[in-house]
Formats: structure tokens, sequence, C-alpha cells
């Protein structure tokens, strides 16, 4: 396939899988051929010296993040492809329309649970999901949060399928995660091929940080003008803490831990050189049982001890709020047609992908029966662990899947193995383009009267041939996302 061009000759193009940049007859699509054209003009040499430059900006910029393994924990560069996704602004319309759907949903659905559950009592979600969760703050029951919002931060996984539609795969509303390096992609890709810039026109992601500012000012307290916030983090061990620092700097504020707070008389207070100072709110980037020692885990030093009380005295707001952990479990997800339809009363614009849950007899009957042609994932999971691929199993991995499920069938669902798009990447150690499976999140911010769709998102791309999942914990990269405008 186009051996003409070094760099795109070890491509293969399959009919069976939609290629973002090839259309069915193995030609460039109309959107990518300039792009298509200006990458196909590098030698190989030429384009592995741009993807060391690359690799040296993220570097030298701190970009990194935490891989996990059983014994050592390893930081490692973010793995970024040069050869950006391109989403035309009719698509991208249909795009943050549905997402911004969702965010609406998930905050009236969380509303009611922590208030009258009507939504339980005229039977459209069990009761017993909601209890069963381990997300569910009865802490929370009863408490209006400052804007009446709980979600302030949504990031939505999507992925586009063979039939050409986009299919969420899950919702992140608790600490979402990803925003920062959108924003250093762009930038990175920019210092890298500067001229690819002239040729589209593109929506800007510098943005975001003064957007999530205002909207985090839209929920001060009553009562205050203008707003002190922080951004808490968990500190410089945490897998994201890269992103911690960098949104706080964007958004002019001040990076703080635990101790750098403390509470008197059920206020907020940050320690500066210049004596206390009152914080008014807080995004945190810490779990919710770490928040406070006085009401969840009293061995946690990352929280602030008395924060919760301040909480509910409604002086100071928690972004996002506690508890919105049972609107992202994975089981929920399997009731959002009926929660959009519900509290919106409209259909939904995005589709789900049909999930079964392992709780239902019925659900749990067809999973065990048909393991092979499933995705078995854990309903309170991240970042990619925990997940079986039901086709890349053996016989006796399928036997202790199944064992797995039985003994806690709550906490898991598992969902048709999905044709994830494919889309050119650059693959260093055969230093040329093939196709590989990619998804995207997109980041959406909810305010007092006031909502923002970032243009862009953050497309995760497997870097391993024939994986579906796209992790940067499971070895995946990204891309840089440009929305062309009108």
């Amino acid at each position: 396939m186009h051996k003409d061009l070094p760099i795109f000759s070890s491509y293969t193009f399959d009919k069976d899988i939609l290629d973002e940049v090839f259309d069915e007859n193995n030609d460039v699509k109309a959107i990518y051929k300039t792009l298509f054209d200006l990458y196909g003009s590098h030698s190989v040499m030429d384009f592995e010296a741009l993807n060391e430059y690359a690799k040296t900006s993220f570097f030298n910029q701190g970009i990194t993040f935490q891989v996990y393994g059983n014994n050592e924990t390893k930081e490692k560069i973010f793995p970024f492809d040069l050869f950006p996704r391109i989403i035309d602004h009719e698509e991208w319309e249909h795009i943050e329309k549905g997402v911004l759907q969702r965010s609406k949903a998930l905050n009236l659905f969380l509303k009611d649970l922590y208030h009258d559950q009507n939504i339980i009592k005229d039977g459209i979600v069990p009761k017993a999901l909601i209890d069963s969760s381990s997300n569910y703050l009865k802490e929370m029951k009863g408490f209006d949060p400052p804007g009446g919002i709980y979600n302030h931060i949504s990031g939505t996984d999507l992925i586009k399928h063979s039939d050409g539609a986009y299919y969420v795969l899950e919702d992140n509303i608790r600490c979402p995660s990803g925003v920062s390096y959108v924003i250093c992609n762009r930038t990175t890709l920019k210092r890298a091929l500067f001229g690819v810039f002239d040729k589209y026109k593109i929506h800007t992601v510098t943005d975001y940080s003064e957007n999530l500012l205002s909207i985090l000012e839209t929920v001060k307290p009553k009562g205050v003008d203008k707003p002190i916030c922080v951004v808490l983090t968990p500190g410089v061990f945490n897998s994201a803490y890269y992103e911690h620092s960098y949104l706080a700097k964007g958004m002019g504020v001040e990076l703080v831990e635990g101790r750098d707070l403390f509470v008197e008389n059920h206020f907020v207070y940050m320690r500066t050189i210049n004596g206390p100072e009152k914080v008014d709110v807080i995004y945190r980037r810490i779990d919710d049982s770490f928040l406070d020692p006085e009401v969840f885990n009293p061995d946690s030093v990352l929280g602030v001890p008395g924060l919760f009380s301040a909480y509910k005295k409604g002086n100071v707001c928690l972004v996002n709020a506690p508890g919105t952990g049972v609107a992202d479990d994975k089981a929920i997800y399997t009731y959002m047609p009926q929660i959009i339809d519900y509290y919106l009363k409209e259909t939904p614009i995005l589709k789900n992908v049909h999930t079964y849950h392992c709780s239902d007899p019925k659900d749990l009957e067809y999973v065990l029966d048909n393991i092979k042609s499933l995705v078995i994932k854990p309903v309170d999971e991240a970042g990619g662990y925990g997940i079986s691929i039901g086709n890349k199993l053996t016989d006796t991995e399928i036997e202790a899947v199944k064992a797995t499920i039985l003994e806690h069938p709550r906490k898991y669902i598992a969902q048709p193995i999905m044709a994830l798009s494919v889309h050119a990447t650059y693959i260093e150690d055969e230093k040329s383009f093939e196709p590989r499976h990619v998804d995207l999140r997109t980041f959406t911010l909810l305010g007092e009267n006031k909502s923002y769709v970032l243009k862009s998102g953050l497309t995760r791309v497997a870097l391993k041939k024939g994986n579906l999942i796209v992790n940067s914990s499971q070895g995946g990269g990204s891309k840089d996302t440009w929305v062309l405008k009108k």
C-alpha cells in the first residue's frame, strides 16, 4: 500500500475495519489529503528525527505518567504520535451535543439519587444497584452542592464503530484526567511541524484553563464575590501529578496538598507566607475516601480534617462533588438511555454499547455462555485494568474469568467486542505508519447556568498491533485531535 511513500510502505488496509484516514477504496479521504501529502513527502530518516524531537519536547515539558506494576512503579514519557486525528465540524457538533446531553442528565440523576430518588421509585434504576455501590455516599443525602452542580468536569469516552457511528464506552465523572495531554499534544505538534497548521482551520485548545477557572468561579459559596480557587493534589507520586500542576499553572491558582490546608470554624484556609488565606473552591484530584479523615478513611494523610464539615456548611465548594462515582459506575452506564429520557425527555444523541450486567441472572447466564465474544470489565476500575477480551483468552483463562465473575457478579459488566476504528500511526520499530485502534475522550464542564465542551479531545491509540485497549497504562499513546472550524 502506497509503496511509493516510504513511511507508509508497511500500511495494510483492512476493509472490515473502519479506517479514518483511508476510504473503502483504499484512497486517502479528502479531509486528510493535504496532511497525507505533507507527511508522505518526508523520508524515513526525516520522520525519525521529527519523532525524536517530539519525545524530547515531551521530556523537557515533564509530560510523564506513572505505570504501576506488581513490584515497581515506573515513570514514563507519554507516547505521542505525530499524525493528528481530524474531525470535521458537522461530526463534532453531533459529538458535542451528545456529551453535553449526557453530562446534564448525569447531574440531574445525581441530584435525584441524593434527594427524592424518584428514578428508583418509578422503577427505572434498581434500588439494589445504588445501595450496593461503594461510591454512593450516604453523607451526601439531602445536601445541595453550591450551584446545584455535582459533575462539574466530565470525561466521556467514545469509539467510532465500523458502522460510522460514535458510541459511548463509559462516563468518567469522579476525577477524569488527560486534558493536559490534549493541550500539550498540540504544543508539541506545533513545535515539530509548525507548517502543517497553515493548511487547516482548527479550533484552539488553549482556552481550556480559562474556561475551567470560569466554571469553578460560578459555583462559589454564597456571599463570596471573588472566590479563591485551588487545585488539591495527592502529591508528586500520583500518576496524574503533571496534569494537576499544569492546570493550576494554567488557571493561575495555587497547587496544594492536604497539609497546606486547614479548617477553622467550618471555613477552609490555605497556609501562606503572609498568613492564612480563605479558600472558596477546591478542584480536588483525590478520591472521596481520602478527602477528610474525620469522616472517611481515618488513616488518610492526603486530605484535610474537617473539610467535609466545611463543605456541608456551604463554606467551600468541592469539584467534583463527593459521591459522583455512583453515577460513573459501569453498571449505571447500562441505564443511560433511560436516564436521559427520564430527566431530559430526550432521545440519546450518542449511542450506548449494549451492556450486560452480571448481577442480573439472565445477563449473567448469557455472559458465561458467550465470553469468547465479549469484553469483561470491572465496574469500578480505570486505566484499562482488570479488562478481559474474550477472543484473546485461552480456555484456561476463560474458566478463571468465569470464576472471578461468579465470586462477585455485581462487580462486572460485559459488552460485545466492538470494532474500534483505526488511524494511521507511526510505529518506531517498523519505521513506518500502520493502522492502530483509537478512541476519544472528550471534556465537558458544567457550572451554574454555564457549560463548555473542549473542541478537541484526547485521542488515545493502542500502539500494539491488534490491541483494543488504548490506555497509557496498558502501553497506549495519544494523538493531537483537530476539530475543524466551519
